[in-house]
């Protein structure tokens, strides 16, 4: 199960993120999105977690709880659209 987290503290590390997710289950992965160019946080990841039954656990238990400072939102990530200009843009010739 993929769960969104937002509202990180842009100084938290992976593993700290990591190690939010492990008391309920197995995390197969955590990351922290960053800026392409400058490699700062943009203050939001995801953790991937092997059961979903412990991903809704940990989702209904740290939804605004506090992480470094800062109250996470968690929620089920939701599939990621890709939609190129062309798809978006079409001429009426």
């Amino acid at each position: 199960m993929r769960i969104y987290i937002g509202n990180l503290n842009y100084r938290l590390r992976t593993e700290e993120l990591k190690n939010a997710f492990l008391p309920f289950g197995e995390v197969i992965g955590a990351k922290i999105v960053r800026d392409q160019e400058t490699k700062r946080s943009k203050g939001f990841g995801f953790v991937e977690m092997a059961n979903e039954a412990d991903g809704l656990n940990a989702i209904e238990a740290l939804n605004g709880t506090d992480l470094n400072g800062r109250n996470m939102i968690v929620t089920q990530a939701k599939p990621r659209e890709n939609v190129t200009p062309s798809d978006s843009q079409t001429s009426e010739n």
